[in-house]
């Protein structure tokens, strides 16, 4: 794949991811968003943590993931969700089980839309 496919694979997913971002936002009302380019770049960081956190919180946890026969994952995800809300400003998440939830509905949006925030797809 050449390098400007790639370029605009993650832009689409960016795209996508965003417009998934506001519909999640829109269902539920302990999440916040300022505007809608706040939702793309909230997409973008998931993204980008996805990329370069996420596969070391999931090393680091793998006991207890295999314990939990994979339900630690969703808190992995939570933590994500509350990682991009303390960098993105205009984005705010009331705790961690509006995080969860908040992941939890992203996950099915983006199941329908056949995107996936994760970086390796």
């Amino acid at each position: 794949m050449s390098s400007q496919s790639k370029a605009s694979a993650i832009l689409v997913k960016i795209i996508v991811g965003g417009i998934s971002v506001l519909i999640a936002d829109f269902l539920l009302r302990g999440v916040s968003l300022d505007s809608w380019l706040t939702g793309f770049l909230l997409a973008a960081v998931i993204i980008l943590i996805n990329f370069t956190l996420k596969p070391l919180m999931i090393l680091l946890t793998l006991p207890i993931t295999l314990v939990t026969l994979g339900l630690f994952l969703l808190v992995i995800n939570a933590l994500v969700i509350l990682m991009a809300a303390e960098l993105i400003p205009g984005f705010a998440v009331d705790g961690f089980w509006w995080a969860l939830g908040f992941a939890v509905v992203l996950s099915i949006i983006n199941g329908i839309f056949g995107n996936s925030l994760d970086s390796d797809r």
